[in-house]
């Protein structure tokens, strides 16, 4: 809402927006990577994609994205082909934090963050006091107020990931897409940028897209799961619903047993392996 500090979008319609898309065909060069794939993300709900390596999980946030061209089908944000949209509107709808971004050497946290006030400028619309508000509250959301005027090359890596989420925030967009923002964190930076999420997406109502490697943490963190292999998706559903031992075995390729976590009652995978027996966790087994 207009002048909100935590960063609310700005009025809009249809919020939270509806996206989706139908009949994708995604590739790059004389590769394709996703083929025929259709999708509908919850509204104001965390969505977690999963999968292998190279399986089109990055390829398909990509193209929720605006920021890859489908060679086949549409993407959808609110009823409309977002390739016919100005990029302004979609920068106003949709914010995307990219695997491992990089900023210019000596930039700021203040500077970075003010980058997502972008698509609200104009010639006719300078930086107003709603902008200021955006982005002091991105900074108190993501606790990086403190760290306002450090460089962001001089950050921990936990640090850093909160600065761009800030930038995100900033942006004010009611859909958020975050491709692997754990990478490279150690666990508790990790658990700490998830719970971040979790926040952003109960106190604004914002609609979450996640891209995670890890699958107990997309289990515990999600309330959509979607299970990718070799461009298309396997399942998808509400986790409990999701994740089994014959779906980790054949998206992952791996043997596993499937407990459940005494911490979040989510289910929880347990590797197998080849050095260690096959015994049942003591956990209940799924």
């Amino acid at each position: 809402m207009k002048g909100d500090p935590s960063g609310t979008p700005e009025p809009g319609p249809a919020y939270p927006p509806e996206l989706h898309a139908t009949g994708l065909r995604l590739g790059y060069d004389d590769r394709i990577v996703v083929d025929g794939l259709d999708l509908a993300v919850p509204a104001g709900r965390i969505t977690v994609i999963i999968g292998g390596n190279a399986c089109g999980k990055s390829t398909l946030l990509q193209s929720l994205a605006r920021l890859l061209t489908p060679r086949g089908g549409a993407v959808h944000l609110d009823g409309r082909s977002i390739h016919s949209m100005p990029t302004r509107q979609v920068a106003r709808r949709i914010g995307i934090l990219p695997q491992s971004p990089v900023a210019p050497a000596g930039l700021t946290v203040i500077d970075l963050v003010t980058r997502g006030r972008s698509p609200y400028q104009t010639w006719w619309r300078q930086w107003s006091a709603q902008d200021e508000q955006a982005v002091t509250g991105a900074l108190a959301a993501t606790g990086m107020r403190e760290h306002a005027n450090r460089p962001i090359d001089a950050l921990s890596g936990g640090q850093r990931q909160r600065a761009w989420i800030a930038m995100a925030i900033a942006q004010g967009t009611p859909v958020l897409l975050l491709d692997e923002p754990t990478t490279y964190l150690d666990l508790a930076h990790q658990i700490d940028v998830l719970d971040l999420v979790v926040d952003l997406n109960r106190r604004d109502g914002r609609t979450v897209v996640m891209v995670l490697h890890d699958i107990n943490q997309a289990a515990r963190y999600a309330d959509h799961l979607i299970a990718m292999k070799a461009g298309r998706i396997v399942a998808q559903g509400r986790p409990a619903e999701v994740v089994t031992a014959d779906l980790v075995e054949e998206v992952f390729d791996l043997d596993c047993r499937v407990g459940v976590c005494p911490v979040s009652d989510a289910p929880m995978i347990i590797p197998v392996g080849r050095h260690h027996g096959a015994r049942t966790p003591n956990l209940a087994v799924r």
